[in-house]
């Protein structure tokens, strides 16, 4: 058993919405008892594309599955949810990506762990702490280490009325 970290992110067809769904399937790949989800944030997006504000989120659980078919788990709720992959750093009804598997490191062409961006991204970082206020990545760094006023800044918690 081994205890993944998943960021969630949407901004499409009722992102809020979209990462409930994502919850609930992301539940039946969960040890029983093991699945938390940080609180809801806004976000904009990143790149050039000109697109809604995101909704963002990280998921912890423990699960049985390899590094590639959670990987594989997740690009399917993807699927269901109805994403397509058209332009980077596009809008998207949904966005799972797998942040860290245990203290695993490595680089593939489909998966690199941890997430090679998640050092400098506050919709990853910030939710990230919300559950796991103590947690060190695997490089080390303690995650609340990484984050800066300016990050949190960046975020607009959602409340159970957005």
């Amino acid at each position: 058993m081994t205890q993944v970290f998943v960021a969630l992110g949407a901004n499409l067809a009722e992102p809020v919405s979209q990462l409930n769904r994502a919850c609930e399937a992301l539940l039946s790949l969960a040890a029983p008892g093991s699945f938390s989800v940080s609180p809801y944030y806004a976000s904009k997006p990143m790149g050039e594309v000109l697109q809604p504000d995101y909704v963002n989120a990280v998921a912890s659980f423990d699960t049985e599955l390899t590094p590639l078919a959670l990987l594989d788990a997740l690009q399917a709720i993807e699927a269901q949810q109805g994403r397509e992959r058209l332009i980077r750093w596009g809008a998207r009804t949904l966005d799972l990506d797998l942040l860290l598997y245990g203290d695993m490191m490595m680089e593939s062409e489909r998966l690199t762990l941890p997430h090679y961006g998640m050092k400098a991204r506050s919709f990853v970082l910030v939710p990230l702490a919300d559950i796991a206020p103590s947690y060190i990545l695997p490089c080390g760094t303690p995650v609340a280490a990484l984050i800066s006023t300016s990050m949190r800044d960046e975020l607009q918690p959602l409340t159970s009325e957005d």
